[in-house]
């Protein structure tokens, strides 16, 4: 997993991995998720992966959009 750049210096989020339909969240609490096309939508999927590179806003938009659409827990 890549470590989450965390801009804003105060984001749930710790570590990330995503690839083709998927991104994969490893949040502060140790709790990783995996979010994909079929079971959280593609535009959800992509817009995360975005923030995940981006290293801002991505907790925020779990929190707000994705929260128990996840689909699966590791």
């Amino acid at each position: 997993m890549k470590r989450y750049r965390n801009l804003d210096g105060n984001s749930g989020v710790a570590a990330y991995e995503s690839g083709d339909g998927f991104i994969r969240i490893r949040f502060v609490n140790g709790e990783t998720y995996e979010y994909t096309d079929e079971v959280t939508g593609r535009a959800h999927v992509v817009n995360m992966q975005k923030l995940a590179q981006a290293g801002l806003g991505l907790a925020t938009y779990v929190s707000r959009f994705v929260h128990d659409a996840y689909a699966r827990k590791l």
